[in-house]
């Protein structure tokens, strides 16, 4: 057991080692320093907003590097108390290592994580395909499997808005699920997803598959600068026909906002008045603007080298099968999960790290 634990040890310290390299954390300690002085300094606070992604940027960079050190110091510590340990000491040792290494591994996904905005909140949409009753009972599925999977992140989670459907679930949803590398991790999900189940509206208990597609957007705030002209917006209000308060169905407080050149529309009814609806519109605007601009590169990149790259946005990524047999599997990684009402149930974590993964191969 010693020897193996030993082993075990070395194996750790090598993927602290790697992540060193990876995470640039000499670069990030000096950069500690630069953004600590900058801080000290008497007009440091003149530019509120400068100022703002300063913090931001020291408490990121910060948790990092501290991050780092703790597990470094507990590999090193573990190796100190194993060349003193008894043997009977060896079995909490083991369980010690292994636990360890089950946070390294949880370390080792801020490297699979390193494009620009993965460590903002995440704009989730969630849109009916064909179906009907079916589909849109299939959209609130998926829902509440996104809040259940952030529930247990301990994750915000607040809709933005919703377009119901006439018997039950939704024709569409968009909502917001706060929490650092919220999008890091839910990128993944942008797609179609497939479900095959008896149908519960289906009076002769029938296979039914239904579709749904979902949409996943940085929640990016300030950090980007995009040029959005007010007359290149058409702001329209109506009365909101959702859940959100005393002020639904009696005032125009739900605003629906068209961005002109692209054609991107967006709407906001949960909040509770018209002012906190259009700021929350135009965050998903924002958004989506960002998105809509990133796929337009990539096609004029695919363009010029004259290959088709890698989109997975609008393909089936995933389906859910119910019946006959219980199966969800991911067409992408492969990985399948035959426990699937756990998986609705919010338990996405190894559908989601298998394609952070293998992205990264």
């Amino acid at each position: 057991m010693e020897e193996e634990i030993t082993r075990h040890l070395e194996i750790l310290g090598n993927i602290l080692k790697e992540l060193y390299h990876l995470l640039e954390i000499k670069k990030k300690e000096e950069e500690i320093v630069s953004l600590q002085f900058k801080m000290a300094s008497a007009s440091f606070w003149s530019n509120q907003k400068e100022a703002n992604a300063s913090v931001e940027r020291l408490k990121n960079i910060k948790d990092d590097v501290d991050s780092w050190h703790s597990l470094k110091k507990r590999v090193d510590d573990l190796k100190e108390l194993m060349a003193l340990s008894q043997e009977e000491d060896k079995s909490v040792l083991e369980k010690e290592c292994n636990n360890l290494a089950q946070e390294i591994d949880r370390f080792k996904l801020r490297v699979l994580m390193r494009e620009k905005f993965d460590n903002c909140s995440a704009i989730l949409e969630i849109n009916s395909g064909a179906g009907g009753t079916e589909a849109c009972d299939w959209v609130q599925m998926l829902f509440r499997m996104y809040m259940r999977w952030a529930e247990s992140k301990k994750f915000e989670a607040k809709v933005i808005n919703e377009v119901r459907g006439e018997e039950v679930g939704f024709k569409n949803i968009t909502f917001l699920i706060e929490g650092k590398y919220a999008y890091g991790y839910l990128k993944s999900e942008r797609g179609v997803h497939r479900l095959v189940r008896i149908s519960p509206f289906d009076a002769n208990k029938r296979r039914h598959t239904s579709f749904a597609s979902v949409a996943v957007y940085p929640h990016i705030k300030d950090e980007i600068s995009l040029d959005i002209r007010p007359e290149e917006l058409k702001i329209e209000t109506f009365r909101a026909a959702g859940h959100g308060g005393q002020h639904v169905n009696v005032t125009d407080s739900a605003v629906r906002i068209t961005h002109l050149p692209t054609g991107i529309v967006v709407s906001c009814q949960n909040e509770r008045s018209q002012y906190q609806n259009k700021q929350s519109a135009l965050s998903v605007l924002k958004a989506k603007l960002y998105e809509f601009n990133q796929k337009k590169r990539q096609k004029e990149l695919e363009k010029i080298s004259g290959q088709k790259m890698r989109i997975e946005w609008g393909s089936q990524i995933r389906s859910y099968v119910l019946c006959p047999y219980l199966l969800v599997k991911d067409h992408r990684t492969n990985i399948e999960n035959h426990n699937a009402w756990a998986v609705l149930d919010g338990e996405i974590d190894e559908f989601i790290i298998g394609f952070l993964k293998s992205n990264l191969k």
